[in-house]
């Protein structure tokens, strides 16, 4: 019953937390309001707010139960918000590392070493083995790539986190937090008035691979690890075929 309230009430503060943060981010948006606005793939207005709500409250509700996790959340928000802010026409990880030998320091570079390093930072507090730690590490950052990877449809990411955090509701509370937050904006997301962006979506996904982590042990770690790696090989093959011109990119934010 303990255990039950618990996860209940972390569901509700990540929900309520998200709430706040979105009404008080649409009535007051931080910095140039017109950077919050996207078109999507429909051609659709939509505002971004809901990305850095669902971040805010996914991180409020974590923080209490598994700090570490926390910091990946807020690496993953700031990074993600970065390439919301600067991302270009650049697809995938060899495109950027590309970049990256060549002295250019592009916005996928940003996330891809700000979010692995916060990762395996949190992997570090989360584990005590070394080799726990590192599994940890590439659980969280692998599934704050694997959120963002699917971002390319209304909902699709929401519903992916619910659907990855639903088993972890066994193991603790920590999986309510991300779940929660995804929910609250999850209407808006799926009715085509906002979308979750980088920032929301790599945030979301860190905070339910903290929750995959905290709740395995080695054989779970690497077993969501593998899997998670293939999906980043997938991911990356899509995007090299979409540099190519065979693949267009559906989501503007990607």
């Amino acid at each position: 019953m303990r255990r039950d309230l618990g996860r209940i009430g972390t569901f509700a503060t990540a929900f309520g937390a998200t709430r706040l943060a979105y009404g008080q981010l649409r009535r007051r948006p931080p910095g140039n309001p017109s950077s919050w606005e996207r078109v999507n793939h429909a051609g659709r207005p939509v505002l971004l707010q809901a990305g850095a709500a669902a971040a805010f409250g996914s991180a409020a509700a974590v923080a209490p139960l598994a700090p570490g996790a926390a910091l990946a959340v807020a690496a993953s928000a700031v990074c993600g918000r970065y390439d919301d802010l600067h991302g270009d026409h650049r697809r995938g990880f060899r495109a950027h590392l590309t970049a990256l030998r060549g002295g250019e320091v592009t916005s996928g570079a940003v996330k891809l070493l700000g979010i692995g390093a916060a990762s395996l930072m949190a992997g570090a507090l989360l584990k005590e083995r070394p080799v726990d730690k590192v599994l940890a590490g590439v659980v969280i950052a692998g599934s704050a790539h694997l959120v963002n990877l699917v971002d390319v449809r209304p909902g699709r990411a929401g519903l992916t986190v619910l659907a990855l955090g639903a088993p972890g509701l066994l193991r603790g509370s920590l999986a309510a937090a991300p779940m929660g937050a995804a929910a609250a904006v999850l209407g808006e997301d799926l009715g085509e008035r906002a979308m979750l962006g980088d920032m929301g979506a790599h945030a979301l996904g860190a905070a339910v691979g903290g929750a995959i982590a905290a709740g395995n042990g080695r054989l779970g770690l690497a077993a969501h690890a593998v899997g998670l790696v293939a999906a980043a090989v997938w991911g990356e093959r899509g995007a090299t075929a979409g540099a190519r011109g065979t693949t267009p990119c559906a989501h503007p934010c990607e």
